[in-house]
């Protein structure tokens, strides 16, 4: 089994890699998703596509079990506000294998979409689902 938990909102799922349905935003099995399959929001404008950093999360745990960082992932990350050692784009990065990630969504991005500002893929901000 596969556990991702995404800060600051606490919020933890569970589920099996080989099962995981494909959502088509992203790469399948990629924390953009997972956030998909969960109802959990992750912002993504370009759909998933790495055309945009919108879907910037940074690992904090874990980074074992995730793909490597791949050169066009690496080119649209070095546009992203706020980059740090463990920064990665939700839609491209990817479980490899089973285990535990933490990942945290940055305070520019979360700030934003929590206080009422329009997603540009979503329209309307949402709440983050709790579970």
């Amino acid at each position: 089994m596969a556990k991702v938990t995404f800060l600051p909102a606490n919020v933890t799922y569970e589920f099996d890699l080989e099962t995981l349905p494909y959502q088509e935003h992203g790469k399948p099995k990629s924390f953009l998703d997972i956030a998909q399959n969960n109802g959990f929001h992750l912002e993504h404008a370009c759909g998933g596509n790495c055309a945009c950093t919108t879907c910037h999360v940074v690992v904090k745990q874990g980074e074992e079990f995730l793909s490597e960082l791949e050169d066009d992932e690496a080119d649209k990350l070095d546009m992203a506000a706020d980059l740090q050692v463990g920064s990665r784009l939700g839609c491209q990065v990817h479980f490899v294998r089973d285990g535990e990630v933490v990942v945290e969504i940055p305070s520019w991005n979360r700030n934003y979409v929590s206080e009422g500002g329009g997603s540009m893929n979503l329209g309307d901000a949402i709440p983050v689902a709790k579970k």
